[in-house]
């Protein structure tokens, strides 16, 4: 995820000043990374414990996670939760899903996890909601669509967090290919979106929070 030069030391810093991450998600991160063909899904300790702040934060009793893949956000976040709340978290790949669900048993938070198997607005259409944390981290085709599935079941005070928004920088490439294309259009739309008061940071590959703007 390394786009400026010398980023990788500067995020090894920061890691380093970062409360490490547990020895079930350092385990699952290391079969991820044997076992999957695209690693770099994971969102890996300094983002996992960046969401882990925000629902402890939040207190959100409903969690909804666009893009399980092998589970180090849902096992991050859980932990954070209230008493009562839980996360909804959907994939379509059935073996990231079997591999986030037995570390979740180790890390004792599956109780806390409701996995769906299918696609996204399938998951968002089947759910009432209101959703207090929204983590859109799936097709990046689709991340329009999701964006405004959600928005209309989105708690007045709730909050989505969009993942690689940044896309190794390639955002900022005068000749974008297709899926750089696609999530440009995306960070455009939610710019525009009067709806919204959004904030785009530079954690890892770039993450926007957006909250519904105050009325009044």
């Amino acid at each position: 995820m390394s786009f400026l030069d010398g980023w990788e030391k500067i995020e090894e810093y920061a890691l380093a000043h970062t409360e490490p991450p547990t020895d079930v998600l350092e385990r699952l991160a290391a079969e991820t990374r044997e076992t999957m063909e695209a690693p770099q899904m994971m969102v890996g300790p300094l983002e996992g414990r960046f969401l882990q702040l925000l629902v402890r934060l939040a207190s959100p009793r409903l969690v909804l996670e666009l893009g399980t893949f092998t589970g180090y956000s849902s096992i991050s976040m859980a932990p954070a939760l209230p008493e009562g709340g839980r996360i909804v978290t959907c994939d379509i790949d059935e073996r990231a899903v079997a591999i986030a669900r037995r570390y979740a048993e180790e890390a004792g938070v599956v109780d806390r996890i409701d996995y769906r198997l299918g696609p996204g607005l399938e998951t968002i259409a089947g759910l009432d909601g209101p959703f207090d944390f929204v983590f859109i981290d799936a097709d990046k085709e689709s991340y329009v669509d999701y964006y405004e599935a959600v928005l209309p079941k989105l708690a007045d005070d709730g909050l989505i967090v969009a993942d690689n928004v940044l896309w190794s920088g390639r955002v900022v490439e005068p000749e974008p290919e297709e899926t750089t294309r696609t999530i440009m259009e995306f960070n455009e739309h939610v710019r525009r979106d009067e709806r919204v008061v959004a904030v785009m940071l530079t954690v890892r590959d770039g993450m926007t929070l957006i909250r519904r703007r105050p009325q009044g």
